[in-house]
């Protein structure tokens, strides 16, 4: 299990708890799509998340 970054901000590290996501493995079980409609989370967490993701080798789900 991957911690989720720390260089999130917290309106989206707060959405993403609030949706039960805990880890980088949790975060891809949804889509990009998905990801941004997460209340508290905008465009600008995209690049930190999908670095993280890359480096654990992951990516967003394909739905």
């Amino acid at each position: 299990m991957t911690d989720l970054p720390k260089k999130l901000s917290r309106p989206a590290a707060g959405a993403l708890d609030h949706a039960g996501i805990k880890t980088l493995e949790d975060l891809a079980k949804l889509s990009r799509k998905e990801f941004l409609a997460l209340h508290g989370v905008g465009p600008a967490s995209l690049p930190t998340v999908e670095g993280a993701m890359k480096e654990a080798g992951l990516d967003f789900a394909q739905k």
